[in-house]
């Protein structure tokens, strides 16, 4: 059999767990109805070999050191299946929690270590099927889980500006390549600001789709309610040319159970900033403890840029904007502990596509690796657990009502203006911490600086960060928002800005 009978101590131990008494006559009972009933799991463990798809032969090499000078490939890929299409000729790098088929996908985790998909990710399909060619597989954060780029399992990833400082994360390795112009574009994941903030600190474009526009199908979840996969380039014509190619429905998804028909985001990008109502976000500037004030001065000037173009911008209130960082903590630790951590990825009332394998391989994994975990990881997994027995998930249940307010509060907003823009992230890119660094800086590098990214991931509006100036020498990001399902105006205005600055300078 492929699941293996229990005992009557097993069941007992069970009952206990449940608050259940049995006899010893009711165990025998038991075992005697549980072991007829797997006679179904075997079934179905036949009929799911008979017909699961098989992991193509797809060449790849661990990258040298001399070719990996940042740290920031995992794998190496040179896979392209047609030499036409939108995006040929164009060299991509996916993050490491994406599938694709053959090739191994270690998600910055020892506990993922060793897989290797058998089918590519819908994202990485549309990307072959638009003639863009796989490069690698980028580094990113153990489990993606966290805000700097010192949390992988593979060591740190370094930033082509200053290599003594992080990257940002958790597409750590995709920021990284890009900035260095070592592939065209990347693919990042976004659950609390994981495209946007390694953008704002490589300064580079990094777009974080409205939630279920893009498919994700074939990643690695994290929580379902805010997951997402977008694209990280050097240009915004770029991100939208990317974007165009990944978004829509894939029939298998349910993260897009409510997605409109798709628009055109390059149709907007030549028209200009005259007339359009930009609001400055006063909540995302002045953090107490977090923003510094250079960041806040060159975001600013970013505004400036925006109204010498003809833009109508003006100063507008979201107070909901503070709050949202205590939502997102609730969300992403109660939720990430029951799909990423006990639901062992994926969790079960979920009506898309698994990977069971994935999820057999990672069960164990997880268990074999636990000391090898991130502190980032443990952190979220030990205090999820501690609220969800203690309380039984009311506060997951809380949090998720205060979405539909804070969701609210920036449709309102966006009633008044068109986009919304504020610092991407609060501070430029830090030194990574030392050797002998307590836990509490470990956590806070890997997690102190998501205020302004963590919210919309909530609330599933489209945000894009694009530079907006130099503190130091280092890059500074400024987000822009725009309403759900209108990508397009985020990419627009990017673009104008864009335009006005004459193009978003390299490191080197």
């Amino acid at each position: 059999m492929t699941v293996e009978p229990p005992s009557n101590a097993d069941i007992a131990q069970l009952a206990a767990s449940y608050g259940l008494a049995l006899s010893e006559a009711d165990l025998t009972s038991f075992r005697e109805l549980i072991t007829g009933s797997l006679t179904a799991f075997d079934e179905v463990a036949r009929l799911y070999e008979q017909h699961r798809e098989r992991a193509p032969e797809r060449p790849h090499h661990w990258p040298a050191e001399s070719e990996n000078r940042y740290g920031a490939w995992y794998v190496r890929t040179d896979i392209t299946e047609r030499a036409d299409g939108p995006l040929a000729g164009k060299q991509v790098a996916i993050k490491d929690n994406i599938a694709v088929a053959g090739v191994p996908m270690m998600n910055g985790s020892r506990a993922v270590e060793g897989y290797t998909p058998s089918t590519d990710a819908t994202v990485v399909r549309r990307l072959l099927d638009a003639g863009a060619t796989i490069a690698g597989k980028a580094t990113c954060e153990d489990l993606c889980f966290s805000g700097g780029s010192h949390t992988s399992a593979l060591g740190p990833v370094r930033n082509p500006w200053d290599s003594t400082r992080m990257t940002g994360g958790s597409s750590s390795g995709s920021a990284a390549l890009v900035a260095a112009g070592e592939v065209d574009f990347a693919i990042g994941g976004d659950q609390g600001g994981s495209i946007r903030m390694p953008a704002a600190f490589c300064g580079i474009v990094g777009h974080k789709p409205t939630h279920g526009l893009v498919p994700y199908t074939g990643a690695f979840p994290i929580e379902s309610t805010i997951d997402h996969l977008g694209p990280m380039t050097r240009t915004v014509a770029a991100a939208a040319e990317t974007l165009q190619v990944i978004a829509g429905d894939d029939g298998y998804d349910p993260r897009q159970a409510r997605l409109p028909d798709v628009q055109d985001y390059r149709a907007g990008l030549n028209a200009g900033l005259r007339g359009v109502r930009v609001g400055i976000l006063q909540e995302g500037f002045g953090i107490p403890g977090l923003s510094e004030p250079e960041v806040d001065a060159a975001v600013l000037a970013a505004t400036r840029v925006l109204a010498d173009a003809g833009a109508d911008v003006r100063e507008i209130t979201v107070p909901w904007h503070r709050d949202g960082l205590a939502v997102w903590s609730v969300l992403a630790t109660e939720g990430a502990t029951t799909q990423m951590v006990d639901g062992n990825g994926y969790g079960m009332n979920w009506a898309g596509r698994y990977d069971p394998e994935m999820i057999a391989h990672y069960a164990q994994g997880r268990i074999a690796h636990a000391e090898q975990l991130s502190e980032t990881v443990k952190l979220t997994m030990l205090t999820g657990k501690y609220t969800k027995e203690k309380h039984g998930g009311r506060h997951y249940a809380m949090a998720r009502e205060l979405a539909w307010r804070l969701t609210s509060a920036y449709d309102a907003a966006l009633a008044e203006v068109d986009v919304l823009v504020l610092p991407t992230v609060p501070y430029v890119a830090r030194e990574f911490p030392g050797a002998d660094a307590s836990k509490a800086e470990y956590v806070t590098a890997g997690l102190g600086m998501i205020a302004n990214t963590s919210p919309t991931d909530v609330t599933g509006h489209p945000a894009i960060s694009v530079p907006a100036g130099q503190v130091a020498g280092l890059p500074t990001g400024m987000m822009i928002i725009g309403p759900r399902f209108d990508d397009a105006s985020c990419l627009a205005v990017a673009a104008g800005y864009e335009a006005a600055v004459g193009g978003f300078p390299l490191p080197g």
